[in-house]
């Protein structure tokens, strides 16, 4: 008989689920979550006819000019690179935020809906928002509040995705 331990079965999470399956449903559900972020932030460029942000390309230059890893190609290729890294940027911030949140999930920690939105939330502004402010792009104390606003909006979505689609899981 397998050891028992305060989550279940040996290297299982909650119900047999191994912390490797519940890292994968963490990825899909922060890849869900990066979804609704995505669309939530066009939707506001639509409705306030605003361009997209160039922080995360200032993101991916300042971190390849901090390891010293030159960006290939003449202007226009390095640029474009620069754009098409940019987003991925996003995508691996809001996808390794729901890995955490999955492995969170098989050490047996459940919250109420409105405290796993709002720490989910969290969680995401800081993996999104910290490596641009730690790195001088830009800085969260000089924001307005339409700024403040077109941020968190976005990242609650998200965060309310990532909620609902784990607890989703739990139910499977």
């Amino acid at each position: 008989m397998a050891k028992r331990t305060a989550v279940g079965t040996f290297g299982k999470g909650r119900r047999g689920i191994s912390r490797t399956g519940w890292a994968l449903r963490g990825a899909a559900a922060g890849a869900a979550g990066t979804t609704a972020l995505n669309a939530v932030t066009y939707l506001d460029m639509v409705v306030r006819g605003r361009g997209t942000s160039s922080t995360p390309e200032q993101t991916v230059a300042a971190l390849a000019q901090k390891a010293h890893v030159p960006i290939p190609g003449d202007e226009e290729h390095r640029q474009n690179r620069v754009q098409g890294l940019g987003p991925i940027t996003g995508l691996v911030a809001g996808i390794g935020v729901g890995v955490l949140i999955g492995l969170a999930r098989a050490s047996g920690f459940r919250s109420q809906p409105l405290v796993g939105t709002l720490l989910t939330t969290l969680g995401v502004l800081v993996a999104s928002n910290g490596p641009m402010t730690a790195l001088g792009i830009t800085d969260p104390r000089t924001w307005s509040a339409t700024d403040w606003a077109s941020d968190v909006v976005p990242h609650l979505a998200y965060g309310a995705v990532v909620k609902t689609t784990m607890d989703a899981f739990d139910r499977l």
